[in-house]
Order: C-alpha cells, then sequence, then structure tokens
C-alpha cells in the first residue's frame, strides 16, 4: 500500500477517541459508523472525514448492507471495531468484503465465552470446569460433580454483565425453563474463590510487545452486584505471580491464534490449591480506565497503538513504542454527590482524576508499587466515607 489505508471504524458505544485521533495523525481518511443516539457525543470531528450512523446495530444483514452501500463511493481499506461488542460485527464485515484483519472465526475466541474455554480446554489450558447449557442429560452431570455455587454466564455478553451466582440446582433449573430457546447462549462454570487478575497487551503479528499484569482488588462482579469501590494496580513486575501470568498469556495468544491487535485477558488465583485459571479475554482495550491506569505507568496509550496495528494490519512494520517501568493504581467508585469536590485530596503521586458526573476516581503513579498500594490502601476508607454510593447492577453494558 503506497498511501496510508481508509479505515473505517464502528462503534455501537461512545468510546476510542485516542484511537480515532491515531488513525488520523497517521495519514488515513477516517469514516465513523455509529448509531444514531450517539451522534451528539463529543466525538472528535476534527479527525473524522465522513460519519454516518444506523438506529442500532442489531440486523447484521442491514450492517453489511450499509458498509457494502457506502462502498461504492468511499474507497474502506480497512475496518476496525472500537468496543467489545463490534468485535465480531467487524469481523464478518471484513470476511464479506474481503479486508485484513481478524475474521470470524477468530473473532469467536475473543467473544464467544464458550469458544474461548472450549478453544482453551482443548489446548490443556487451566480453565474451571464448566458446561454449555444445551444439554440436560449433561447439565444435570455437571451438578452432581462440581459443587456449588455455580455461575450462570451469557456467551456473548462483555465483562459481567447478565452473569449469576447459583447455588442449587433448582435455582439453575428455573433459569434455564425461563430461557426456553435461548438456554443455549449460556454456560454454567464452577466458581473457583480466589483473586482475580487481568493482563493487558499490545500484540503484533503474535509476539506481545507490550504486557502489564494487574490484580483487582475485588472481583468485577463482586463491584458491579454487591457495590463498593473498584481498584486495581499493576503488579510488581519481578513478582511471582506477574512472571506465571506473563507465561500463561503468551501461551494463551498462541492457543488462540491472535495475530495482532489489544487484548484484555482475566485468570483468577485459586483461593485453595494457589493455581491461575484462565477466564475470559475480549480482543480490545480494557474498560473502566484501565487504559489510563497502563498509560500512567508505561506512556503507553493502548488505544494509540492498536489503530497503528490495525492500520499496519502486517502489510508495513509496527515499530512498538518503548515503555516506561513505573507503576500506577486506579480507584473508581459512585458518588453520592453530582460534582465531588476532591480538592482534599493533595498527593502528588495523582496524575489522573475522573470527570463523570456521580463518580469520582483517580489513578496514582510512583515508583514503587510499594507506594501506589500504599495510597490505595489509604484511599478506599477514605472514598468510602467521602463518596461512595451504590446502583443496582445493571442488566445490560453501560459503556
Amino acid at each position: 500500500m503506497t498511501k496510508p489505508p481508509t479505515i473505517l471504524c464502528v462503534s455501537g458505544y461512545f468510546k476510542g477517541n485516542r484511537f480515532i485521533e491515531t488513525c488520523k495523525r497517521e495519514g488515513c481518511t477516517v469514516y465513523l459508523l455509529t448509531i444514531e443516539k450517539l451522534l451528539k457525543e463529543p466525538w472528535p470531528r476534527h479527525a473524522i472525514d465522513e460519519v454516518w450512523a444506523l438506529p442500532d446495530f442489531e440486523n447484521d444483514e442491514t450492517l453489511i448492507n450499509t458498509v457494502a452501500y457506502l462502498a461504492r463511493n468511499h474507497e474502506i481499506d480497512r475496518v476496525a471495531p472500537l468496543d467489545d461488542y463490534d468485535v465480531e460485527r467487524v469481523a464478518r464485515l471484513r470476511e464479506y468484503l474481503r479486508l485484513p484483519g481478524m475474521g470470524e472465526t477468530t473473532a469467536r475466541y475473543f467473544r464467544d465465552k464458550l469458544a474461548m474455554r472450549s478453544r482453551a480446554e482443548f489446548r490443556g489450558v487451566p480453565i474451571p470446569r464448566f458446561v454449555h447449557v444445551l444439554n440436560n442429560a449433561r447439565i444435570d452431570r455437571f451438578m452432581k460433580e462440581v459443587p456449588p455455587p455455580w455461575m450462570f454466564k451469557p456467551r456473548a455478553e462483555a465483562s459481567s454483565v447478565g452473569i449469576k451466582k447459583l447455588s442449587s440446582p433448582d435455582e439453575v433449573w428455573r433459569i434455564v425453563n425461563e430461557l426456553g430457546d435461548l438456554q443455549s447462549r449460556y454456560l454454567l462454570e464452577q466458581m473457583i474463590p480466589g483473586d482475580v487478575y487481568h493482563i493487558d497487551s499490545v500484540v503484533s503479528e503474535g509476539e506481545v510487545v507490550l504486557a502489564e499484569a494487574s490484580r483487582y482488588r475485588r472481583p468485577l462482579f463482586d463491584v458491579t452486584n454487591a457495590g463498593g469501590i473498584f481498584a486495581t494496580a499493576i503488579l510488581p513486575r519481578e513478582d511471582p505471580d506477574a512472571i506465571e501470568l506473563q507465561q500463561l498469556n503468551k501461551e494463551l495468544i498462541l492457543h488462540l491464534g491472535f495475530v495482532r491487535g489489544v487484548l484484555h485477558t482475566e485468570f483468577i488465583k485459586g483461593r485453595d490449591d494457589g493455581e491461575f485459571y484462565f477466564l475470559e479475554t475480549a480482543a480490545r482495550v480494557g474498560g473502566a480506565h484501565i487504559a489510563e491506569m497502563v498509560e500512567a505507568a508505561t506512556g503507553v496509550n493502548l488505544w494509540e497503538e492498536w489503530a497503528k496495528i490495525e492500520i499496519s494490519q502486517g502489510e508495513f512494520p509496527y515499530v512498538p513504542p518503548v515503555a516506561r517501568k513505573d507503576y500506577s493504581g486506579l480507584i473508581v467508585s459512585l458518588s453520592r454527590q453530582e460534582s465531588p469536590d476532591t480538592s482534599a485530596y493533595t498527593d502528588p503521586e495523582i496524575v489522573w482524576r475522573l470527570d463523570k458526573k456521580h463518580h469520582v476516581g483517580f489513578i496514582v503513579r510512583a515508583s514503587t508499587p510499594e507506594r501506589v498500594q500504599e495510597l490505595i490502601d489509604a484511599y478506599l476508607p477514605r472514598i468510602e466515607r467521602d463518596f461512595s454510593a451504590t446502583l443496582p447492577a445493571p442488566s445490560k453494558p453501560t459503556s
């Protein structure tokens, strides 16, 4: 390709401004296809050549026909998703238009919880025991062999949306019967008590060029469903857990056939046996401002690197950035106040403050992980006292 490609960004949620701006800065012609209710959001219009919208993205045929119609008078060299829910849609578009990038088969490993578990299990990656909610005899056998509680998970939702913790066969059968023909869209999984970790990666031509391993203070499922404060921090890079997670991450990328892009992957460390188990992965930038946390520690913005890799698609070199080796941590909470006053939080390590109604949040950066943990330990009770609020768990994604 002799000139920067034309890229169509597809997003059913308002996110990815840094991705869009990076594409324009790299010389691309940039188009955005979104949904009508998002047209008034503050997209970086200065970096977008044209914007189109559909009422929604629910009908695949409508989406394909729309992009094919636009392609009559607009050359499109790349199509990129900006949200987890767009990954499979865009893979389908690439296949239909015969454009470079991840196709449908591989994309399923990064959207469908059943597909990623089945592949991981086949390749010998440690995972919690699970059963597809399809065959009643197998479901019954699973519940007899694996003690409760169990996690009832939708195959195609993101984050912890739609996940239920169940404690008895009666609860399981009640939900299965209510679902009717939709039961095959779910799986039932062993609940392993333990700490949940995430590793956020940049991958180019199958090689991990950057990866940071972090630990959640509480699993996101617990925060979403029981309330409380969300917090995570980058692990000491020489910590045995961080080293093991890096190796597991590399193996998983190989087994799932991921070639290029960014990944947000979660593992749980069993409290009883100290072993790591793969939970799930997504071919996107981690949500909840994790990208900002990684950038604070490394100087590398995951959205920007994702954009550069999507542009290159292996057709011309991608040059990975040189990362700093600082440490950072993230705290986010709902706030009782619409515009919380955080002026009493004055530590010089604060490098980012969340600006969102009824929310409070900080990112802290330090040269040592111990200082980051010290600040998080100090802030958690203060935020609980000064601001914290709870809401019912969402039944649908909110971002």
